[in-house]
């Protein structure tokens, strides 16, 4: 007899639920690096084991664990909490899935008191000891349902006794307690045992200001409570689900590291996860060479100006070349500047593209003119400050009006980046200016009504959401483009965090003053770099503002290929020779780039922690195989010699060269890194650049 197939589906689920409470459920997912196991049972969802594979290390000891430590996940509904611990859920069902690199589990519960579906992914990618996280909340009932309080990511791992554990916070390099909470800086913490140097990465891909980290190390002798969460008080998340809607919380990853174990080591786990699996595409070829016109000339570029700028970045070996802002008649509107591109930008982007490269754009994603057709049409989409009035953001070009993300704007928004992509072309957009917070102090958020948001706190993260739907929308259209996120435009002054890497591909992350030879320079775009790349993959970072034609060059071009290479200044200034230089060494680290996953690592040598003149300073940047480049600067330290520790560099022989003098050094083996390799600066040098070729064992 044939069973119609709604029976079937109806059996399956009455056997599916009664067995959840028959017996408990028990999944584990994993790829021979790390695996994790949860279980669910009348007492609810929880992780029972969450284990590295290759040291043999369980991080989580459900002997004395307290489960209110440990709730998997958590959120206020409508006022009341929910959890994954306890018996607030039934279970639906479970299943895996390939992904292209890895598979995922999926665990989909169902509210007893709520009209609330949950769906829990974990997701494992080949090679990675990283288990990622993120949930999905649908609600199932007539009325709206009201989210806060929400908690992504809820265990309690145990890496050894509270006097033993440690936690990197700000990226993972600054020393903090073991009790702390972690905000938009802490874009991943590290929390290890001090003794052993077994730990875990905790990387949030909350957005912004919207981060909120939670360890609790001090609760429990045994294990440390880790809450990934969305911010409950300063830039609080509340969001309301209408019905039928889904809303997909952003994903956390818990990464294993042991510190000093080959390339178990954060320096090498860390760079090269963030790379392979948060990037969009970024890793495969590597960040592409940019120049832009923002400083020294501001809003005062000019067709005549830039076609000798072009001759200058071609000759060097620039890939893309960027019009910043100045190139338009008004914010937000695709008219080209006529009085200072007579002709428009098609005969500047048919130079561009004829000599080698491609052109670049700086466009205001949602601060825009009032005389703009976007603005008149609609000027209900603007965004509305506390007292009622219509949002302005101060710029360059004066007051402009702040349209809001969490409103039908962000598709005229996309529409009018697709506009200029297609039209001339563009390889590369530098999205920038106000969108939730003027990172120079103006009020963040939205008090309109009749948005796409239900309160001010409801705009916060839907103004993020926003962002991201305008990028997926440019990527539907154009997925080769890179789009840059700038630190203005995610809302505060030197910010990365992986949040902006789920929604572009680039971040303008600071405009370090390099107008003179004193100014701040690239001493301190290295500061910024080094306490970012313990945990952020650095070729997502475009450090502003270097100028490419001030002493010295050598120092320039040293600092950018430790990051995503942009270079600024009057280009018109280099001579003939320098120019070729640019180009010799640009044209190099290319090949070098093309031919070695340099992204695999990035060690900080020196004093990085604090650069300083009085020290020195450095990185290397090597694939697994150890090839890669080392980078050392002597600053004003007047030192002769330098002693280069990479006691993390694999077994082999590795050949030094200098790009800068042409010498060969000598080959060296893993032994000479551990103790030291010397390192003489020639004459009046004060950079050097080592190439690193593994020769063998």
């Amino acid at each position: 007899m044939r069973i119609p197939l709604l029976a079937v589906v109806l059996i399956f689920a009455c056997f599916t639920l009664s067995t959840a409470f028959a017996s408990p459920l028990t999944w584990t997912i994993g790829n021979g690096e790390v695996e994790r196991t949860l279980v669910f049972s009348p007492a609810g969802l929880v992780t029972e084991r969450f284990s590295d594979l290759k040291t043999h290390t369980d991080f989580i000891k459900p002997e004395g664990l307290k489960a209110e430590l440990a709730p998997e996940f958590s959120f206020q509904c409508n006022g009341h909490t929910y959890s994954g611990h306890g018996s607030d859920f039934d279970f639906v069902s479970a299943d895996e899935a390939v992904l292209p690199n890895g598979k995922s589990l999926t665990i989909r519960l169902r509210g007893k008191q709520l009209y609330l579906d949950i769906s829990l992914i974990y997701s494992v990618y080949d090679g990675q000891p990283a288990i990622r996280k993120r949930l999905v909340f649908r609600n199932t009932g007539s009325v709206p349902l009201h989210l806060s309080h929400l908690d992504i990511e809820a265990i309690a791992p145990s890496v050894g006794p509270e006097n033993e554990t440690v936690l990197n916070a700000q990226y993972g390099a600054i020393p903090r307690e073991i009790f702390y909470t972690g905000r938009s800086e802490d874009a991943a913490l590290l929390i290890a045992n001090g003794h052993t140097g077994i730990g875990l990465a905790v990387i949030s891909e909350v957005p912004g200001y919207m981060k909120r980290t939670e360890v609790d190390g001090w609760f429990d002798a045994e294990h440390v409570g880790i809450h990934v969460l969305y911010d409950t008080d300063l830039m609080p998340f509340a969001r309301t689900l209408a019905p039928g809607e889904e809303f997909v919380t952003a994903a956390v990853s818990i990464v294993i590291f042991k510190k000093g174990a080959g390339f178990r080591d954060p320096q090498w786990v860390l760079p090269s996860y963030t790379a392979k699996v948060l990037m969009r595409r970024v890793d495969a070829r590597g960040a592409p060479w940019i120049y832009n016109t923002w400083e020294p000339f501001q809003r005062g570029v000019t067709r005549d100006l830039v076609l000798k700028l072009v001759d200058a970045a071609s000759n060097m070996g620039m890939d893309v070349f960027t019009i910043d802002d100045g190139w338009q008649q008004e914010y937000g509107d695709n008219a080209v500047n006529l009085e200072a591109f007579p002709g428009g930008l098609k005969p500047i982007q048919d130079t561009v593209e004829k000599k080698g490269m491609r052109l670049g754009l700086w466009v205001p994603m949602a601060a825009i003119g009032t005389s703009t057709e976007e603005y008149r049409d609609h000027p209900e989409w603007g965004a509305i400050d506390l007292d009622g009035k219509q949002k302005m953001t101060g710029t360059m070009a004066g007051q402009k009006v702040v349209m809001c993300l969490a409103s039908p704007f962000r598709d005229k928004a996309a529409e009018r980046i697709n506009q200029l992509i297609e039209q001339y072309n563009l390889a590369y957009v530098k999205l920038d200016l106000t969108t939730i917070f003027n990172a120079y102090g103006e009020a963040p958020g939205c008090w309109a009504k009749g948005h796409d948001h239900g309160s001010w706190a409801e705009s916060l993260n839907r103004t993020y959401e926003g962002i991201a739907y305008v990028t997926s929308k440019v990527y539907a259209k154009h997925p080769d483009v890179l789009l840059d996120l700038t630190f203005e435009l995610w809302g505060q002054k030197h910010v990365v965090d992986a949040g902006l890497l789920a929604a572009g591909d680039l971040d303008w992350m600071s405009n370090v003053d390099d107008n003179l030879p004193d100014s701040a320079g690239p001493l301190q775009a290295r500061t910024l770099l080094y306490q970012r790349a313990t945990s952020m993959p650095v070729e997502s970072m475009l450090i502003g503002n270097i100028h490419g034609e001030l002493p010295s060059i050598q120092e320039s071009f040293a600092t950018e290929i430790g990051s995503a290479p942009l270079l600024l200044g009057d280009l018109r200034n280099l001579s003939a020779a320098d120019q070729q230089w640019y180009r010799e060494k640009i044209d190099w680290f290319k090949k070098l780039r093309a031919t070695t996953r340099i992204s695999e690592s990035f060690f900080p040598l020196g004093d990085w922690l604090q650069p300083s003149p009085a020290s020195w300073d450095g990185f290397a940047r090597l694939a697994r195989s150890g090839s890669g480049v080392i980078v050392v600067f002597r600053n004003k330290s007047n030192l002769s010699t330098v002693n280069v520790q990479l006691p993390l560099i694999p077994e082999g022989k590795f050949e030094l060269h200098s790009v800068i003098t042409g010498q060969k050094l000598g080959v060296f083996t893993k032994s000479d890194f551990v103790h030291g390799v010397p390192l003489k600066f020639s004459g009046a040098n004060t950079v050097d650049i080592l190439e690193v070729t593994a020769t063998g064992t």
